[in-house]
């Protein structure tokens, strides 16, 4: 069981507003970690054992990105509104809002790996630490290691996720089973399912407006606004101290995570032998040690 929070509601981003919880004293001393979730268009739901480092010192700020969760929903807005700029404005303006912008470190999983390395390019005086998890450098790239982890799978559930992909019935039972296939072996490999990501992953189909603008359809079929979008040319600007984090089994294969380890100096990198896509759940004990050793060392 997460820590219950030490507060919780949302901040004004515009006309819109941002849902956030805090775990632990944001006064205590130690910089907040920042956990960015996923997507784009999931919720903070799966990463709520990051409470837990509220119990060694440090407070931990939780929040569901614009169009999700408990902020602002837009089901009605384009694709030219849902942009990565739009969400790097959003976490700019909740660590101000917040008051942490002296002193925080960002955890980014997935989509919010690339989020949060962007943040962290324009070196921000406040950032004392970057925690990225399974996450790609480059969206082109996951693609090409989506092509390869598709080919391990067995014959008949590649040619049903083709058969349905052409055809754009992705809301078929037949592709959503041949769908699990592939999350079962890449994106959490507990069974049954943990009740945290599964409530992350049925928020995104309860308004899927975000996910499937800029993702797509689900995690390996990428059709969306971000099917080309690359931050590996910025890495080299980073200087904070860099945590990465994989799994062995990952849909954030090496390849994926190669570029952050390559360009961000002094960057360790951390593999989680029997984890997939959510080492914090499949490994949740030496998760905490590795993520509490890196916080001691900031």
């Amino acid at each position: 069981m997460s820590p219950d929070p030490s507060a919780k509601g949302t901040v004004p981003f515009g006309e819109y507003r941002t849902w956030y919880r805090v775990t632990g004293d944001l006064g205590a001393g130690k910089p907040a970690v920042i956990a960015v979730h996923g997507g784009p268009g999931s919720t903070h739901d799966y990463l709520l054992s990051l409470a837990s480092l509220a119990d060694e010192g440090w407070p931990v700020i939780h929040y569901d990105q614009l169009g999700n969760g408990g902020s602002t929903h837009l089901p009605d807005k384009g694709a030219d509104f849902w942009t990565v700029d739009l969400f790097l404005a959003e976490l700019d303006n909740l660590i101000t809002e917040l008051g942490v912008a002296d002193g925080y470190v960002l955890f980014g999983q997935s989509w919010g790996g690339p989020l949060c390395a962007s943040h962290a390019m324009n070196r921000p005086a406040g950032l004392r630490g970057l925690v990225v998890a399974n996450a790609p450098a480059s969206y082109p790239v996951w693609l090409g290691e989506m092509a390869v982890l598709r080919e391990r799978l067995p014959p008949e559930v590649q040619r049903t996720l083709v058969r349905h992909e052409e055809a754009g019935t992705y809301d078929t039972e037949e592709y959503l089973a041949a769908m699990r296939v592939f999350y079962d072996r890449h994106v959490c490999r507990i069974q049954p399912w943990p009740r945290d990501f599964l409530s992350s992953f049925m928020e995104i189909y309860n308004d899927p407006t975000v996910y499937s603008t800029m993702n797509g359809p689900n995690e390996f079929h990428v059709i969306g606004t971000l099917k080309d979008w690359s931050i590996e040319d910025g890495l080299d600007a980073i200087r904070t101290p860099t945590l990465l984090i994989s799994g062995r089994h990952d849909e954030a294969t090496p390849v994926c995570m190669r570029p952050f380890a390559d360009r961000i100096p002094g960057a360790r990198w951390e593999i989680f032998e029997n984890s997939s896509h959510l080492p914090h759940l499949e490994e949740p004990e030496r998760f905490t040690e590795v993520l509490i050793d890196f916080l001691k060392g900031l």
